[in-house]
C-alpha cells in the first residue's frame, strides 16, 4: 500500500473510530457529521469521499464491528473448531460472541439497535475493512463440513441471528426474563432445534 492509500485508510479509520465514540456516548440522532469531522480532524468534504451520509457510516460501523466480533471468536477458538460437529461449531462461535457483548455492553446496544439483515448480509459479503473477516467463506466451509446437507442456510442463519440478538439483549442489559447464564441452555437448545429443522439427508 502506497503512502496516499495509507493516508486515506488512516483518515477513514479515524472517521469510523470517532463516529463510533459519538454514537455510543452521545447517540446517533444527536451526532452530526460536523461533530465527527471536527473531532477526527478532517475536512467535511473528506467525509464524503468515504461515506454517503451519517447512515452510511453507521451501517459500515455495524458491519465492521460485527465482523470483528466474529474474527475474535475464531481467533479465541482456534483449531478447536475443526474438531467439533457442525452444530457445536455454530454454538461455540455464538457463545464466544455473546460473551464478548456481555463484556462490552455499549457495543451490544449499538449493534442491536442498528443491525438489520440487509446490513449483516452486506457485512458477510463485502467486508468494510481489510482487517474484517470474510464470514461468508467461513460459513460456507462449515456448511460443507455438515454431515447432512443444510436446506435454506441463509434463512437458518437469519433466524439464529434474530433469536440471539433479541434474547441476549434483554438478558445482558436487564437480566430479563433471566440472567445470561440462565438463558444460555435454552438459547442453545433452540439453536440446535433450528439447525435440525434445516438438515437434509445424510451425505
Amino acid at each position: 500500500m502506497g503512502k496516499v492509500d495509507t493516508n486515506k485508510k488512516i483518515k477513514e479509520n479515524s472517521l469510523l473510530k470517532t463516529a463510533f465514540e459519538f454514537f455510543t456516548t452521545k447517540g446517533f440522532s444527536k451526532t452530526s457529521i460536523t461533530d465527527i469531522v471536527s473531532k477526527a480532524g478532517v475536512a467535511k468534504g473528506t467525509f464524503y469521499l468515504y461515506f454517503k451520509d451519517k447512515y452510511d457510516i453507521r451501517n459500515k460501523l455495524v458491519s465492521h464491528k460485527s465482523s470483528q466480533l466474529f474474527k475474535n471468536a475464531l481467533a479465541d477458538l482456534g483449531g478447536k473448531l475443526e474438531t467439533l460437529p457442525f452444530e457445536e461449531r455454530i454454538i461455540s462461535i455464538i457463545d464466544n460472541i455473546v460473551n464478548q457483548l456481555n463484556e462490552n455492553q455499549s457495543l451490544l446496544t449499538f449493534i442491536s439497535k442498528n443491525l438489520s439483515w440487509g446490513i449483516f448480509k452486506s457485512a458477510i459479503t463485502t467486508p468494510v475493512s481489510e482487517d474484517d473477516i470474510d464470514f461468508s467463506s467461513v460459513y460456507n466451509k462449515m456448511l460443507e463440513d455438515a454431515p447432512k446437507g443444510i436446506k435454506d442456510p441463509e434463512i437458518m442463519l437469519f433466524m439464529i441471528i434474530e433469536l440471539v440478538s433479541s434474547t441476549c439483549y434483554s438478558a445482558i442489559l436487564y437480566s430479563e426474563p433471566c440472567t445470561l447464564n440462565e438463558l444460555k441452555p435454552y438459547l442453545y437448545s433452540s439453536i440446535k432445534l433450528m439447525i435440525s429443522q434445516h438438515e437434509g439427508k445424510e451425505k
